[in-house]
Parts: structure tokens; C-alpha cells; sequence
């Protein structure tokens, strides 16, 4: 999969590598994660190609990290259901709030979605992980 990470997140990571004493302040945990679907790249904000067949923000929680660098899917968003649509899934982004909110980040799917009307996606697997961790 490929992510692409907001720039607030990026920001807010690399902010808490500053000393205070340089302004730098603390990224505070997230409340909750919220994953949407998309037809396309979300792009930068995270606001693009959102699906017309569901344009809802299902909660998600994840598992502990495994080794300080990854993260993986604890507890699954619920099924989406099609609301009227035939589409294409290819992404998803992921959010602190269920409308609103700050993006986090978006994942490109590892292969597209056909989505007709009444149809139900289930994502079943999500993960995070950062670059190998020093020894």
C-alpha cells in the first residue's frame, strides 16, 4: 500500500523532536481514528474523490505497536454499505473525528474495489508502520 501522510501529522511528529525552548510542542494522541472510503487519491487534505455510495466516517481502533514501528488493525471500522452508487474503491483516508476532524492519512487500497448499489465493503486489514527502528 502506499500512504501519504498529512502535512499537520508530519509536522506535529517532527515538533516533538524540538525542545521546548525552540517553541516546539507535543503532538497530542488522537481521541479516535475514522477511516473513509474514496474513488481516487484523497489528495493533501484529504478531501478528494470521497465515495458517493457512503460518505461516512466508520470508527476504528488500533492494536498495540508491534517492536515501537508498526501498527495493526485491533478493532475493524463496520461494513459500509452502498447507498445508491456503482463505484470503483481504490483508497481510504483516515481522520480523528467522524465528520471534521484532522486528516491523518490516506492508503491506496492493494487492488481496486468494484462497489455496486447495496453492496458491502468490509476493510479487514489496516497497518502503520515507520522506517526500521535504531538498535
Amino acid at each position: 500500500m502506499t500512504a501519504g501522510l498529512a502535512p499537520g501529522l508530519v509536522s506535529g511528529w517532527l515538533d516533538t523532536l524540538r525542545t521546548t525552548g525552540n517553541g516546539g510542542t507535543a503532538y497530542s494522541a488522537v481521541a479516535g481514528t475514522f477511516v473513509q472510503l474514496h474513488t481516487g487519491d484523497p489528495g493533501a487534505a484529504g478531501t478528494a474523490n470521497v465515495s458517493v455510495g457512503s460518505t461516512a466516517r466508520n470508527s476504528f481502533v488500533f492494536s498495540d505497536s508491534s517492536a515501537g514501528s508498526a501498527l495493526a488493525l485491533g478493532t475493524p471500522p463496520s461494513a459500509w454499505t452502498n447507498g445508491g452508487t456503482s463505484e470503483t474503491l481504490t483508497h481510504v483516508s483516515v481522520w480523528t473525528a467522524s465528520s471534521a476532524g484532522t486528516f491523518l492519512y490516506s492508503v491506496a487500497l492493494n487492488s481496486s474495489k468494484a462497489w455496486a448499489s447495496a453492496d458491502q465493503f468490509t476493510l479487514s486489514t489496516l497497518g502503520a508502520s515507520l522506517g526500521p527502528q535504531s538498535s
